[in-house]
């Protein structure tokens, strides 16, 4: 993870889907000259964490490295979550497991939870398939861990990077 001290609030930052830390290179320095500390974070198997994607079963692993964080903070350290598209829904996870140690969040672009209902119901719904087949254009499905309760997964092509996305 990219950290920085100072004083200030301590935000930590957390990524949306296929990024990683790096994405904050441009924030994280002007939080920084702001006078706060900054934590990018890279959640599991993403930016330059060294979990492979096969080796992450579930939303909860995914998210570990934020929750390791916030339970790593100390005591009466409340935290600013910022998180990016896909992140939102790992700051959701990381509020109802810490409540006490989020001082505030911001869901930049972000997936957001229902309110009253818990996260696991949200991941549910959101790995529902809700788009048209060639949404994903030169996009790649695949199956991880066929031999241990296969898990879906796609690996985004150049095309729908450049058309969808960047």
């Amino acid at each position: 993870p990219m950290e920085g001290s100072g004083g200030g609030k301590h935000f930590i930052l957390v990524h949306g889907l296929c990024h990683g830390a790096w994405c904050w290179y441009k924030l994280a320095p002007m939080l920084r000259a702001a006078g706060h500390r900054v934590t990018a974070l890279d959640m599991a198997a993403s930016g330059a964490h060294p979990a492979r994607m096969d080796e992450v079963p579930s939303f909860e692993d995914y998210s570990q490295p934020l929750l390791d964080a916030l339970a790593a903070a100390p005591p009466g350290e409340r935290l600013v979550l910022v998180g990016h598209s896909l992140g939102g829904l790992n700051l959701a996870l990381a509020m109802e497991r810490f409540p006490r140690k989020v001082a505030a969040a911001v869901f930049l672009a972000a997936c957001m939870a229902c309110a009253g209902r818990h996260m696991g119901v949200t991941i549910e719904e959101v790995g529902r398939p809700r788009t048209r087949s060639d949404f994903f254009m030169d996009s790649k499905s695949m199956v991880l861990n066929a031999d241990q309760g296969a898990r879906p997964a796609v690996a985004l092509g150049p095309k729908l990077l450049a058309a969808k996305l960047y």
